[in-house]
């Protein structure tokens, strides 16, 4: 079983998920709040999400998908 890396600031409001720790770059979403992260083929490898503290009221619901080539 791979391990899911966690990583929450309080401070700044922003948690972040990483499926995989490997190269990629964060992209946007239709969620202004939200950016994923993805390899260099368009697998998304985790994801962040800013103001975070915002989804206690309002729970996100957002399909991170692969970029089709």
């Amino acid at each position: 079983m791979e391990k899911i890396k966690v990583w929450l600031d309080p401070e700044g409001d922003y948690l972040e998920v990483m499926f995989e720790q490997k190269e990629g770059y964060f992209r946007e979403t239709v969620i202004d709040q939200v950016m994923e992260k993805v390899d260099v083929d368009g697998n998304v490898i985790g994801f962040s999400i800013m103001k975070v503290s915002s989804l206690k009221e309002h729970p996100l619901d957002i399909v991170l998908s692969k970029v089709e080539k």
